[in-house]
């Protein structure tokens, strides 16, 4: 017998609930507490790991990033690092790198900028040069659709690498 309806909105998610006995609904709110623990741990990781992004300008790798924010959450497994940069990627509050053979890098400045990659050791320079944004109108010449924004990065050998060949 169906006693009541219970609806509950958890992060933009309604939920509707069918309490069929008070039993029932006491095992759906530890449920419900349980989670919100669970959501507040996850936020203040994945804000530990955008802020620990921000403070860095060498595009670090996900497992770099783990070792850092383990100061900080000594309990945090390499999967949640993963997951946390993904979704923060997804929001845009982040920049996920691909760099070809190498792993992905990431960058906590959101605003527009352009990247050097380098093919053989794979680190990720931040470029500083004049305004290219007239590209968008040489690209929209011949597109009929909308260009909201872009990303240039440039590939070939760091300094580093074309001075210590045998190092890489």
């Amino acid at each position: 017998m169906i006693l009541g309806q219970t609806e509950i909105c958890v992060d933009r998610v309604v939920i509707f609930f069918l309490t069929f006995a008070r039993s029932s609904l006491t095992v759906i709110a530890r449920y419900e507490r349980q989670k919100t623990i669970s959501t507040l741990k996850y936020s203040r990781q994945s804000e530990s790991i955008k802020v620990c992004l921000q403070g860095r300008k060498d595009h670090p790798t996900a497992d770099m990033l783990y070792t850092d924010v383990r100061k900080e959450f000594p309990n945090i497994s390499l999967g949640t690092v993963y997951r946390n940069l993904s979704l923060l990627s997804e929001l845009g509050e982040i920049k996920r790198l691909t760099t070809g053979d190498g792993p992905d890098r990431f960058d906590g400045d959101t605003s527009t900028h352009h990247h050097f990659i380098c093919r053989k050791c794979h680190c990720v320079t931040d470029l500083t040069m004049r305004d290219i944004s007239e590209i968008k109108n040489v690209a929209a010449e011949n597109f009929r659709g909308t260009i909201e924004d872009y990303s240039v990065n440039f590939y070939g050998i760091c300094e580093n690498c074309k001075n210590h060949p045998g190092n890489v």
